[in-house]
């Protein structure tokens, strides 16, 4: 008996080393990743300058047209993650404060996203792999239920997680493979397709009253003297509940309401987000009023 446990010692401590070797292994690699998404690049950088940083979902990612603001002497990056919530957006700023970047103007799409205060596990997950080479992620995720698990048993967010941190993308970022991502200085343009989605009914969706995550970006913001332009962005003409907007700007009076500014289906890929053209249309649009008039500060 006492053999047959010290075999199984021996088995559970070769586990134990495999595991911490491969994942100092991932980490390595990741950390040299700077041409894969935006989490990645912001993680590995150093210090930045940016007139305007745009955070959100992918109503972010889709709909502020980085080159508009660029022409008019703006340095611009879109930091829109699709499928991200306000959890990811937060974080994604809290990095770049931690990386001293010198920021202008945060241009925060807040408005579905309001709705919920969870971390989106499919977007969150690839900032796993940093999670012990900075202060800020461990900080961020040690309140969610698996943080334990994630943080103090090694390698097992690489398999939790697989399918976003896993073989694949370490595989891919060794072949020094690119994605699409940091094309367009962030911004993703969709086109008409003739199967979009063209209906969408909110009505249940309701805004939290008092959003973490937005509290978070907002103070974030006043601490580093950072204009904070939070703003609501269009939805199609077919939308059933359009009334969700209307409680927002009850919740938070500061946020700018733009929902309305495009509304023609033809500019719509899909019902809550816009094609290129459309997106052309609502950044001309926040140029106009937030940067080519007297400035005047959220605050």
């Amino acid at each position: 008996m006492k053999k047959f446990l010290t075999y199984i010692f021996k088995i559970f401590l070769l586990i134990l080393l495999i595991a911490v070797l491969l994942d100092g292994f991932y980490t390595y690699v990741f950390t040299q990743s700077k041409n894969r998404g935006k989490i990645e690049t912001v993680v590995n950088s150093k210090k930045q300058k940016y007139d305007i940083v745009i955070l959100g979902s992918s109503r972010a990612n889709n709909h502020f047209v980085s080159q508009m603001f660029e022409d008019k002497g703006l340095k611009t990056f879109n930091y829109g993650m699709s499928g991200g919530h306000l959890f990811e957006a937060s974080l994604m700023l809290k990095l770049m404060i931690e990386r001293k970047y010198e920021i202008k103007n945060v241009i925060l799409e807040a408005d579905l996203n309001l709705s919920n205060d969870q971390e989106s596990e499919g977007v969150a997950a690839k900032f796993l792999p940093y999670i012990h080479c900075s202060e800020v992620i461990k900080d961020h995720f040690s309140k969610e239920k698996n943080f334990k698990e994630l943080y103090y048993i090694p390698f097992y967010r690489y398999i939790k997680f697989d399918s976003k941190i896993g073989f694949r993308e370490i595989y891919q970022i060794s072949k020094g493979e690119k994605t699409n991502a940091l094309d367009n200085l962030g911004f993703y343009p969709l086109e008409k397709h003739k199967n979009g989605n063209m209906k969408n009914n909110i009505v249940n969706l309701n805004p939290l009253p008092h959003n973490k995550y937005y509290e978070e970006i907002k103070s974030i913001c006043k601490k580093n003297k950072i204009n904070f332009i939070a703003v609501m962005t269009p939805m199609c003409e077919n939308v059933v509940g359009m009334n969700y907007f209307d409680k927002v700007k009850k919740d938070y009076p500061e946020i700018h309401n733009y929902e309305n500014v495009v509304v023609e289906n033809k500019y719509f890929s899909s019902c809550g987000h816009m094609t290129k053209e459309g997106a052309k249309l609502f950044t001309e649009k926040i140029l106009e009023d937030f940067f080519l008039k007297p400035k005047q500060n959220a605050y």
